[in-house]
């Protein structure tokens, strides 16, 4: 909902969903969680200075941008909540909102139930929290070569930044400043402002941030990757290079093929998997040495990181000789310092640290048995040199053995393949990986499946909440977000059971990620929304309710015209006069027209030629192309109308034109066509349909021909079921974009429902739309007259009468067809059955068949309105009215008339950019909200052992953390913030590697997890015996080997939030590590200097020195919490 269409709920469906987000710090977040006294920096942490970045010559960060975008852009937005409600006081106090007053309607039977049900909209959905649109739903025209592929929230310590991967470059959203703000002018509409990179040559197929380096990643279809720096919002508009595009730092060429994944070890390298099992690795301190270049020296720099790659496939033969798919997906396992990269049904298991093969397995769990394929190998090795020495003069024998040798191959590939253990099972494709704060991982598979495993690669359970394929995963906090190709989101704990679950998209929703207190949910159509960390939660019904209470605040009312016409041209031309009569006269006032033919073309060898090219996906006929040329020379097409689709089915034929000045509002085309002639395969019979999005809403236009002759009344009631069951459709054939770069084959198999308009199971496509028009030749025909009757009737205009015996009216009245549908009370002759060019009335059959005169030519509707008096809103987005339905009785041309409607429509549609705001105050405003939010992103009290550790030779420490808290699980989890060495005993620049990884030299284990209440965590912290640094250059290692003698000093960050957190607390503990042996001893500041004092730092214990876990743990007994 939302006021989009998107809406589609889950009946029966167990939905607990409640909340949104809120990135909002309240104003007492300076008091400890429990309300206890607030603390202050150790001595380690008030020492710590942030070392400025190493890249940050390449760019001068300075920027002179004048904030008056800003202020008109504030002012803009509240005038235009302004006339929002000044639009709706008008439409409560006005009794029509059109000078043309709307002709009667007839209304058939059976409309508010089951399939024929409007669908339910409203200001928000009632059943899913309240989503954030940070990019609503763009039409698909406008995104040929520019859909958003890939999403990664990048956080840097000062604010959130939220970063797309697209077709033709990257794109960041700003989180901290803009995310309840409004636009720019020229940007798309109610989309939060953003910055787009210069255009890139190949789409981004993966993207990885760096918040310690203020770096971004990205992955190319080409085989480059790029590095990009973090943006600074702080002037408003980002800086970078000059006007909007920002440039990347540097690019290289990774792989031939594409890189399909990539990713950073906890040890800062940066990985990436392509084609074929390829992986190579980029050490931190060859990508850190690239960075540190001058402006004048950036051209050395792709060609230095290029050459310094280590390259796994080389390295490990076993891994290169087993592992042949592509390497498509790639995790990170901080917790136990692994890397898990994956093909769709392989894995394999990495040292992060050693970067040695741990374990390749597949996804039944399954060890590949590595001593049978060296077995094999060396058979054939032995064979293939016996052969060649034993036969080295015979060539041609030769030849034979050298085939022979390549059928052994074959075959011993067929054999591993079968050892792997069915890796053909397609239905349980690998499309997602995420480990969890517990240190479990979890893979989502195409056919709906959730698989759990421990970090060594044991297989644990399988789950499924969704008949659906998995198509992303995310952890945030105590929680897994799950999103699938139906476009549901689902909510589990870490046990796998299912908290929630809500329809976020109409599409697919192909990535997720979490940054400033939201999870991003990002649908295969382009479309972003933002959904609470808390949800689902208790604050979502207080946000539905509130921002449900400002509706008239953020709707905005559109009113267009819509011309239908159709005809039967029984296999005639017609004449330019004609179309000038039937449209060209009506078209100066409307908005969009909307054209049915039927028998555009007949004949048996024309059905079957087209039945024949249906099923290879062809349609169309020169006869067609004709009527569409005329059509478009009619509305002189270019400079005032516009075509944006059509549809042929052997003899039927829909097109469908728009203004030039509403085209930007119009996209979404789809097309449909469903035979009902000759055992419902041959279109002689039938109906083809076109759906497209209008100013957010969705139309559909349906044109038929059903079954002939009097007596098939039942035929024609089963014509028009049929085509409104299974009408299905898909983007028209001639739609280049068929296949966006990067899209998961798991949502390219579900291109049948492009719009994504996600229906239950059993409900028909045309019943989610917001508006619907049927028209054509229904062939419903005047009962119990005969045919002079009727001829009397027409010449006297006694319309009344005839309609008494219409067909259609009786089986509408009765429920049987077209049921809820409206049709303006018709006052014109009948249009069916005329001699070719005789004019007027005496036109009709005297034939010897003298068929009795009918209204077969009929338009029909229905919109949003569940009764007549429902006005334009939210709840009811599309209201229309009849203003004119004729026929044109001086078109001579075939042996029908053309009929025309022009339908007045309102349609309500949300201002995002309003709406945005308003949820925004509600946060900042609402004091009841603000005290259960912070409730539920509380951080449980904790304590840390010790502010330093000092390292020497292969010593090992542990450091413990207590969680204080009765009845609240802690989340912890260790990066390093900074490295320096060491002189005259003081440590000086601490500079993070990659993504906050730590030294080669140190071991942190488990550096993440979770702490039960009241229970104390113990972390491993040990020194390698010494430091070693090994270059590769194009893959290949040196032969010399550099020890690093100087002592070391790391800023190990602890971090520690609860199962919701937004802001986590963190307590930092420096780590020396002595090579030399000189224990110097740490520099503090002076005690006299003040200390700032900071709600977000854990507390310390005062450090004694413990011999063990059990003196630790009667030393917190005995503590009380400061």
């Amino acid at each position: 909902m939302d006021g989009q269409n998107d809406d589609a709920l889950l009946p029966g469906s167990n939905y607990h969903c409640y909340s949104e987000k809120f990135a909002f710090r309240s104003d007492s977040d300076e008091e400890s969680a429990d309300g206890g006294a607030n603390f202050s920096f150790d001595d380690a942490s008030s020492n710590h200075q942030k070392a400025p970045r190493i890249f940050d010559r390449f760019y001068n960060s300075s920027s002179s941008e004048e904030d008056d975008e800003e202020d008109a852009a504030s002012s803009s937005n509240h005038q235009r909540r302004l006339d929002y409600m000044l639009q709706f006081l008008d439409r409560k106090l006005s009794t029509s909102s059109s000078n043309s007053q709307p002709l009667p309607e007839f209304t058939g039977s059976g409309g508010g139930i089951g399939v024929f049900k409007p669908p339910i909209r409203g200001p928000v959905h009632p059943n899913r929290p309240v989503g954030l649109e940070i990019r609503p739903h763009p039409l698909r025209e406008t995104q040929v070569g520019r859909f958003l592929r890939n999403v990664v929230c990048v956080s840097d310590g000062d604010g959130s930044q939220l970063w797309a991967g697209s077709e033709c470059g990257l794109r960041v959203w700003d989180l901290k400043n803009d995310i309840y703000g409004g636009i720019v002018e020229g940007e798309e509409d109610g989309t939060v402002r953003f910055r787009e990179s210069a255009q890139v040559a190949a789409a981004a197929l993966c993207v990885v941030g760096d918040g310690g380096n203020r770096l971004v990643w990205s992955g190319h279809k080409d085989g480059r990757i790029m590095c990009w720096k973090m943006l600074d919002f702080s002037n408003g508009r980002g800086n970078g290079d000059s006007g909007n595009e920002f440039q990347e730092l540097l690019s290289w060429q990774a792989h031939r093929g594409p890189v399909l994944s990539m990713v950073v070890s906890s040890y800062g390298d940066l990985w990436c998997g392509s084609e074929g099992g390829a992986i190579k690795i980029w050490p931190w301190e060859a990508i850190e040495k690239s960075l540190a270049l001058t402006t004048g020296e950036r051209h050395m720099a792709s060609l230095s990181v290029e050459r310094s790659y280590i390259d796994l496939r080389t390295q490990n033969s076993i891994y290169s000789n087993i592992f042949t798919s592509d390497v498509k997906y790639m995790l990170s396992d901080h917790s136990v310092a692994k890397m898990w990269t994956a093909g769709y049904q392989s894995f394999a298991l990495w040292d992060a640290r050693t970067r040695e093969l741990l374990k390749v397995f597949n996804i039944d769990g399954q060890i590949e048995n590595l001593s049978l394929d060296a077995l094999a190998e060396d058979e054939m090795r032995m064979k293939y040199v016996s052969s060649n020495s034993k036969e080295k003069t015979q060539n041609s024998f030769n030849f034979f053995q050298r085939s022979r040798n390549v059928i052994l191959g074959a075959a011993d590939a067929v054999r591993r393949a079968a050892v792997k253990g069915a890796f053909g099972d397609d239905s349980r494709r690998v499309e997602a990986l995420v480990a969890t704060s517990d240190g479990m991982i979890w893979i989502g598979c195409s056919n709906g499946s959730l698989l759990q495993w421990d970090g060594n690669g044991t297989r644990l359970q399988d789950i499924q909440h969704h008949s659906f394929a998995v198509q992303s995963l995310c952890t945030v906090g105590a929680r897994i977000w799950v999103g699938y190709t139906s476009g549901t989101v689902q909510v589990l704990d870490l046990n796998g059971d299912l908290l929630g679950q809500w329809v976020a998209h109409n599409s697919p929703v192909i990535d997720l990620a979490v940054g400033a207190g939201y999870v991003f949910t990002l649908a295969n159509h382009g479309g972003i929304r933002g959904w609470s960390i808390t949800s689902p939660g208790p604050l979502d019904n207080m946000f539905r309710a509130e921002l449900a209470g400002k509706e008239f605040l953020y709707t905005r009312l559109e009113n267009l015209k819509i011309l239908a016409g159709t005809w039967n041209v029984g296999q005639e031309r017609a004449a330019p006069d004609s179309f000038i009569s039937w449209l060209g006269s009506a078209a100066a006032d409307v908005d969009i027209i909307v054209v049915g033919l039927q028998e555009v073309e007949m004949g048996a060898g024309f059905l079957a030629v087209s039945a024949a090219k249906e099923t290879m996906g062809l349609e169309g006929s020169s006869a067609g192309q004709w009527w569409l040329d005329m059509i478009a020379k009619t509305l002189d097409e270019g400079s005032t109308f516009s075509s944006v689709g059509s549809r042929q089915l052997a003899g039927l034929l829909i097109s469908v034109w728009v203004r030039n000045n509403i085209q930007a509002h119009v996209g979404d085309v789809d097309v449909a066509a469903v035979p009902c002639g000759f055992g419902r395969a041959i279109g002689n019979k039938g109906a083809v349909g076109l759906r497209m999005r209008v100013y957010g809403r969705v139309m559909c236009f349906v044109n038929c021909h059903f079954a002939a002759h009097l007596e098939a009344v039942n035929r024609r009631n089963a014509d028009f079921d049929h085509v409104y069951r299974t009408m299905i459709f898909s983007r028209p054939s001639n739609n280049l974009n068929v296949v966006a770069a990067g899209v998961s084959s798991a949502v390219q198999m579900l291109r049948t429902n492009t719009m994504g308009i996600n229906t239950v199971e059993g409900t028909p496509e045309i019943s989610e739309a917001d508006m619907v028009v049927f028209l054509g030749d229904f062939n419903y025909r005047l009962d119990g007259i005969s045919y002079d009757e009727a001829r009397d009737f027409v010449s006297q205009r006694c319309f009344d009468w005839l309609r008494e015996k219409d067909q259609l009216r009786a089986e509408m009245e009765a429920g049987h067809v077209f049921q809820g549908m409206r049709e303006a009370v018709i006052k014109f002759p009948p249009t069916y059955k005329f001699e070719r060019n005789q004019p007027g009335l005496a036109g009709y059959d005297s034939g010897e068949k003298k068929r009795v005169p009918a209204w077969c030519d009929r338009i029909l509707y229905r919109d949003s309105r569940s009764t007549s008096a429902s006005t334009c809103s939210l709840d009811c987005p599309v209201a229309a009215s009849v203003l004119q339905y004729e026929a044109c009785m001086d078109v001579t041309d075939s042996d029908h008339k053309p009929v025309r409607c022009i339908l007045n429509v309102e349609v309500a549609r949300v201002d995002e950019t309003v709406r945005r705001q308003e949820f925004g105050e509600i946060i900042k405003s609402n004091d009841k909200i603000k005290r259960l939010l912070k409730e539920l992103t509380k951080v449980p009290e904790a304590f840390v052992s010790t502010n330093n550790i000092i390292l020497q030779n292969q010593d090992t420490s542990i450091l413990r953390i207590s969680n204080k808290s009765k009845k609240d699980r802690a989340l912890y989890e260790i990066v390093c913030e900074g490295l320096s060495t060491i002189e005259d005993g003081q440590a000086t620049d601490h500079r993070p590697r990659g993504s906050f990884g730590f030294p080669m030299w140190l071991e942190v284990s488990p550096a993440a997890g979770i702490i039960e209440a009241d229970q104390i965590a113990e972390i491993s912290i040990r020194a390698d015996e010494y430091q070693t640094l090994e270059e590769f250059v194009d893959g290949v290692p040196q032969n010399f080997w550099c020890e690093d003698s100087r002592d070391k000093e790391v800023v190990l960050l602890v971090k520690v939030q609860g199962r919701c957190t937004v802001d986590p607390k963190f307590h930092r503990i420096r780590v020396r590590y002595s090579i030399t042996g000189k224990l110097t001893p740490m520099i503090r500041k002076d005690d006299s200097t003040p200390t700032p004092v900071q709600s977000n730092m854990l507390h310390r214990s005062d450090f004694h020195q413990l011999s063990g876990s059990c003196d630790f743990v009667d030393h917190l007994i005995n503590l009380d919490s400061p």
